[in-house]
């Protein structure tokens, strides 16, 4: 080949790197986007200084936005977000201003309403993730609630979960918005399905959030219901929860006004290691630290 055409031949393929550049940061992109997607966990949820984690999520959740914004038909990038967003603003936002509540009210009620912003935004990327793997899903949700669900299978719980519990989350932080409240029912049948198709995801995950739930479910045996809800979430979790015990004393000790059991189990929360199971460290050491906060206000909860 003559050497005018062996030159041509190399540029040729340089040429078409250069008219697909679009397509090549795509791909960086892509490529990207896939070393972050699936739940947040890892380095976040092992390190042992949660005030650290606090301080670098919101760089990492921004930059995974930016991505994102590059990648609009990544589906496990909107995973990533919608459990991070909701994540962060459960630990790093409403349990702060939970701690304002008793000494400064107003502060209380102004982030709380910064963890109602970050719930709805988790809950938007929720959305967006179940509209790419199901069409017209965020309109369907709400004029066709149970033939969709019933389309949805076990691949669909990831989505489905964090739908819900950001759902929840953001109607719990404002109880008197009409809106919100609005939302706990259908909140409670994306979280019920998704129970239905997977009641042992992520360790037991489902039962754990339903803790909470159940008392404030239509129909009688709320607090028995929470208790079974427990039972089978501590066998799943296998003692290395300290999250279901913090929730099953204010979601059946506090209401009976029963303080010894309330005191009882906030104790076995403080019991559960740190240590000896780091992927759940996060988790623990913000149940831990809410165990030591609602022994510290004891008596500002019982009569």
């Amino acid at each position: 080949m003559p050497a005018a055409f062996r030159q041509l031949a190399l540029l040729v393929p340089i040429a078409s790197l250069l008219l697909t550049g679009c397509s090549i940061k795509q791909m960086a992109l892509n490529a990207v986007a896939d070393s972050f997607s699936g739940d947040t966990g890892g380095s976040f949820t092992s390190d042992p200084d949660l005030q650290f984690i606090g301080e670098a999520l919101p760089f990492g959740l921004k930059l995974m936005e930016g991505i994102n914004d590059g990648t609009a038909k990544h589906v496990g990038l909107k995973l990533t977000l919608a459990s991070g967003f909701t994540q962060y603003s459960v630990v790093f936002v409403e349990w702060p201003a939970e701690q304002l509540k008793y000494d400064d009210y107003e502060e209380s009620r102004f982030q709380y309403k910064r963890a109602k912003r970050f719930y709805l935004r988790a809950n938007s990327y929720a959305l967006d993730g179940l509209d790419l793997l199901h069409d017209d899903f965020r309109s369907r949700i709400y004029e066709d609630t149970d033939a969709l669900l019933t389309e949805m299978g076990v691949q669909d719980v990831p989505f489905l979960f964090w739908t819900a519990a950001s759902w929840l989350a953001a109607a719990s932080t404002d109880l008197e918005d009409p809106e919100m409240i609005g939302l706990f029912p259908l909140a409670t049948k994306v979280l019920m399905r998704a129970y239905a198709l997977d009641p042992t995801w992520e360790g037991g995950i489902i039962p754990s959030t339903l803790i909470s739930l159940e008392p404030n479910l239509p129909g009688p045996g709320g607090a028995e219901r929470a208790q079974a809800r427990f039972d089978e979430a501590a066998a799943l979790a296998q003692g290395r929860s300290a999250g279901i015990y913090v929730s099953l004393a204010n979601a059946v000790a506090r209401p009976a006004q029963d303080r010894e059991r309330y005191i009882e189990l906030l104790n076995q929360a403080l019991e559960v290691s740190l240590d000896e199971y780091p992927d759940e460290r996060l988790g623990n050491d913000y149940a831990q630290q809410r165990a030591r906060f609602l022994l510290d206000h004891i008596d500002d909860m019982f009569f």
